[in-house]
C-alpha cells in the first residue's frame, strides 16, 4: 500500500469491524509501511483514554523505540478530539489525514484548531473518504437509538 486512499480504505475496513466502541480506526505509517493500527477500545477495556489515536501512537512508540514519530503519518477515520490531537502534536507526527469531520469535538480543523494554537507545522488533510467514514458512524449511532 502506497497511496493515500489505500491507507484510508484499510482504516475504514478496520473501523467496520469494531462492535462495542465508536467505530474509529487510526493507523500510523512510516516509510510506506504500516507500523501501528488501532481502534477505539474505551468501552471494551473501560479505559477513558483508549481512543484509537492514543493506542496507535503508543504502539508506534514501541515499534520505533522512541516517543518521536517525526517521519510518520497518521490516517484516522474521524477527526481527532482535543486529547488525541494534542497527543498527535506532541508525538511530532508529520502528517494527519482524517475522514469524517467532528463538528462536536474535532480539534484539528472543525471546532478547535489545536495545531494553530500550538504553532505546529503538522500537515492536516481532512475529508478523505468522508462519505464512507461518516456512514460507519451514522450506522453505529443509528443502531444505538
Amino acid at each position: 500500500m502506497t497511496m493515500l486512499n489505500d491507507y484510508m480504505e484499510y482504516a475504514i475496513k478496520e473501523a467496520k469491524k469494531v462492535k462495542i466502541d465508536i467505530p474509529v480506526c487510526a493507523i500510523i505509517v512510516k516509510d510506506n509501511k504500516i507500523i501501528a493500527k488501532e481502534t477505539n477500545k474505551k468501552e471494551l477495556l473501560n479505559k477513558t483514554i483508549y481512543h484509537a489515536e492514543i493506542l496507535a501512537i503508543n504502539k508506534a512508540n514501541e515499534v520505533l523505540n522512541s516517543w518521536r514519530l517525526d517521519d510518520c503519518e497518521m490516517y484516522v477515520t474521524l477527526e481527532p478530539c482535543p486529547m488525541c490531537m494534542w497527543a498527535i502534536l506532541n508525538s511530532r507526527i508529520k502528517r494527519l489525514y482524517f475522514g469524517s469531520y467532528d463538528f462536536q469535538y474535532g480539534a484539528a480543523q472543525s471546532v478547535l484548531k489545536l495545531p494553530q494554537i500550538a504553532k505546529s507545522k503538522i500537515e492536516i488533510y481532512g475529508g478523505i473518504k468522508e462519505k464512507e467514514c461518516s456512514e460507519i458512524l451514522k450506522n453505529y449511532f443509528g443502531e444505538l437509538r
